[in-house]
């Protein structure tokens, strides 16, 4: 079953709990693809936090730069959970990667999927203007991968203080 599904909203607004929930309701065992890397005590704990949510009925797979490897190794194998597109944008700019070029090559790689994909992201840009030139260039980033994935999810949820919102 082909299905890909966005969900974004900003920090600490439940995204990652409302997809782990439609993740599990769409089979299991469920695949969580995980792009965050533990650089220091705060994202260990984030870390620690969403892995002591998760039971038995998931395989983790650590990807903080390959996400299309991840997905190509997991699908037709259940449901996946990419938590999140934002953190892996972070890794991929930090690293001096090519944005763009990996944020198309996921948009084009999502109508092949033969098993459903969540993807989790922050809304970045809705807050203050940030005075730094990188912190500009992620928030719009962010808003344009953000555009990609949605125009090829079949569903775009906005969470808001742990509440879905139907969008798309």
């Amino acid at each position: 079953m082909h299905k890909t599904i966005l969900i974004t909203g900003g920090a600490r607004s439940g995204k990652s709990r409302i997809a782990e929930g439609m993740t599990l309701q769409m089979g299991q065992p469920a695949h969580y693809i995980a792009t965050a890397e533990a650089w220091d005590d705060e994202m260990r704990a984030r870390i620690a936090e969403h892995q002591a949510r998760r039971g038995p009925e998931w395989i983790t797979h650590a990807a903080p730069l390959d996400v299309m490897g991840a997905l190509a190794a997991t699908d037709g194998k259940g449901p996946r959970l990419v938590d999140c597109l934002t953190l892996w944008l972070t890794n991929l700019m930090l690293g001096n990667h090519d944005w763009r070029a990996a944020g198309q090559e996921l948009r084009a790689a999502l109508p092949r999927q033969s098993s459903p994909v969540v993807f989790v992201s922050n809304e970045v840009g809705m807050g203050i203007v940030p005075e730094n030139a990188l912190a500009r260039a992620f928030r719009d980033a962010a808003g344009t991968l953000n555009q990609w994935i949605a125009a090829e999810a079949d569903e775009v949820i906005f969470a808001v203080s742990g509440l879905p919102m139907k969008v798309k």
